[in-house]
């Protein structure tokens, strides 16, 4: 029986001036999936990330997810729509709390509105408890409910990946798409966090990973596509990605079937 698809990009095209950085790519990922988009530096990675979270708008081609067309035009409309991301370079308020950090991702699920930002009625005192309350789930999730009052400044790289994890999977997503979290990590935080992505597709919420770190990549992932130079290259299992001829030469640079370690760049 065939996988129900969540997400599927149909000939996506987007130049920079007279720079083609996505050519006429299309992939699929099956709901439930952990889905790895890899390639060299410069392959388009980011880009495509970026289209698909409405940083960018795409010159050609198509996105539909959960059976709908998805044409967002800002991030904030893809976060309502079901798609949450975090990014090469960490992007956290470094002076509020752990905690605060969570709840800003949960105010995209709130319904207060202007008047009761004003006006402050029980109704939205009462969300702001509920918003707090399930941000402590999630720092629970993720491990970091010990250091919920702390300054996000002050944790540690790892701890930092996994706190912009906790932010985006408190907008309830669908599909999260996780923009290298292992740069930077050692080896024991790195386990850790495919512990953590594995938790998450487990409980039903589709992984879209972009990462340069093999060994997790394909481990992890159950299908993986492939970029160079803005195009599809390749898109199977790790299995078959490993012995892909054309991925070899472009990307993993190992010996017949060695994927090797690197730390290039998207």
């Amino acid at each position: 029986m065939m996988a129900s698809m969540l997400f599927t990009a149909e000939g996506v095209t987007k130049k920079f001036g007279g720079v083609t950085a996505l050519d006429n790519v299309s992939m699929s990922i099956a709901r439930g999936a952990i889905f790895g988009l890899i390639g060299p530096n410069g392959a388009g990675k980011t880009t495509f990330f970026n289209t698909l979270t409405g940083l960018y708008q795409v010159d050609q081609g198509k996105f539909t997810f959960d059976d709908k067309p998805l044409n967002v035009k800002a991030p904030h409309e893809v976060a309502q729509v079901g798609i949450a991301r975090t990014f090469q370079n960490i992007r956290l308020f470094g002076e509020m709390s752990v905690l605060e950090n969570v709840m800003v991702g949960r105010h995209v699920r709130t319904k207060a509105g202007a008047f009761g930002a004003i006006f402050r009625p029980p109704s939205v005192h009462r969300e702001e408890a509920a918003i707090a309350a399930r941000s402590h789930e999630l720092l629970e999730y993720v491990g970091l409910a010990k250091r919920a009052g702390d300054k996000s400044r002050t944790l540690a790289y790892g701890e930092q990946r996994r706190l912009e994890i906790a932010r985006a999977l408190a907008t309830d997503p669908k599909m999260i798409a996780l923009d290298e979290p292992a740069a930077g990590m050692n080896a024991t935080e790195t386990i850790a966090l495919r512990q953590l992505i594995e938790r998450i597709a487990g409980d039903g919420i589709t992984v879209m990973l972009i990462e340069h770190d093999m060994r997790l990549v394909m481990n992890v992932c159950q299908h993986i596509a492939v970029l160079d130079y803005g195009r599809k290259i390749a898109d199977g299992t790790p299995a078959h990605i490993q012995k892909d001829a054309a991925v070899i030469k472009a990307y993993l640079g190992g010996a017949h079937g060695e994927p090797a370690a690197t730390g290039e760049k998207a």
